[in-house]
């Protein structure tokens, strides 16, 4: 009898415990799986005086997939340098699982087109991949304060643009191949201003020729701010560097309606676990009130599935029952639309159903077995 994978449940601070507990019930509707929880975060700071002990970085590591909540929170804020920040926790466990490829997929419902800030025709047809390297750059390299000046530095090797620009071009054509649209990488850097960003558009144009079949533009990261918002449906993948990444990726959430949809894989290399969670924040300020939204971690679930275990079947129920449940009406707070949004188009006259975590979780996995 076959092993049942065995994923690191890391629920963290805020609403993580509540989003993390709902996705935990997805997960055993589905299957068997061993699911061993831990602390990270501010959560492990109060626990053991850091925000990742090295017995959960190694349980991480021996396990098959990593499902995260979110980490942080104002109880934890502190501009002291020595002081252990939530955030650590996170930047660790990459460093320390080598996942250095994230994958942001952004992909409107139809049913909350009307929720985001752009007009429903300028995202129409939306479906992007921010591909962001996540274990180099500015986050990773010297810091430091000395008397009243303070520097972070930002470095890359050829080796690290290399193989964030192979997963991007790889997975440009498998996009390809499932949706029969041509593939295409923009590649993102402030090649202008920054040594970085040269050494990182001339290795992604070395890289290029070994996918003919995939298109590759360059942009400047401020343009690609613009463009992301004025012609969102015209990107295929995105690749750059760890904070632009970092800041395009968020931007890019709001095309969905709001950050409690978008999900996200971070990935290192084959064969090794891949650390799954959703990109919004921790909300301390709503935890403990039952009005979280589980969408994102539901989601970033079913990336787990397809990545992680190599079930897109399983992946693409529990994605087609995210939407079947927006398409009946059902909202969390944060998907609701505010008093300025439009009313709802004449072909969509559903009307928005305010639920809590809980509501939303039984209304999925209600769809995922209907």
């Amino acid at each position: 009898m076959a092993r049942a994978p065995r994923i690191v449940v890391l629920p963290g601070d805020g609403i993580g415990p509540e989003i993390v507990a709902a996705a935990r019930r997805l997960l055993e509707a589905l299957g068997e799986f061993e699911l061993d929880e831990r602390s990270i975060g501010g959560a492990s700071i109060d626990a053991h005086g850091v925000a990742l002990t090295g017995e959960i970085l190694d349980a991480c590591r021996a396990s098959d997939a990593v499902l995260l909540g979110a980490v942080g929170g104002p109880r934890w804020d502190t501009t002291t340098p020595d002081a252990p920040r939530p955030e650590q926790g996170l930047l660790g466990l990459r460093k320390g699982m080598g996942l250095y490829a994230n994958l942001r997929p952004v992909r409107p419902s139809p049913a909350l087109v009307a929720s985001s800030p752009l007009r429903e025709e300028r995202i129409a047809g939306t479906d992007l991949l921010v591909v962001r390297e996540l274990t180099g750059g500015i986050y990773f390299g010297d810091s430091g304060r000395a008397g009243d000046t303070a520097h972070d530095t930002c470095e890359y090797s050829e080796g690290e643009i290399e193989r964030i620009a192979s997963t991007a071009f790889e997975a440009a054509r498998r996009r390809a191949e499932s949706s029969g649209r041509a593939a295409r990488v923009t590649s993102v850097d402030k090649a202008n201003v920054l040594e970085t960003s040269r050494l990182w558009r001339e290795v992604v144009s070395r890289v290029a020729p070994d996918y003919p079949d995939v298109e590759l533009e360059h942009l400047l990261v401020d343009n690609a701010a613009m463009q992301l918002v004025s012609r969102p449906a015209d990107f295929d993948v995105i690749v750059t560097e760890n904070l632009f990444g970092d800041i395009l990726s968020d931007e890019a959430a709001m095309l969905t309606g709001s950050l409690g949809m978008l999900p996200s894989a971070s990935l290192g290399a084959k064969g090794e676990p891949g650390l799954f969670e959703p990109v919004h924040g921790s909300a301390p300020d709503i935890a403990g009130q039952g009005i979280a939204n589980p969408l994102a971690t539901f989601l970033s679930a079913a990336m787990m599935l397809r990545h992680g275990f190599d079930r897109p079947g399983d992946a693409a129920r529990v994605e087609a029952a995210v939407d079947a449940v927006l398409e009946r009406g059902l909202r969390t707070p944060d998907l609701l639309r505010g008093t300025l949004a439009p009313p709802p188009l004449a072909g969509n006259p559903v009307p928005e159903v305010e639920v809590g975590t809980e509501e939303m979780t039984d209304a999925v996995l209600a769809a995922l077995f209907a």
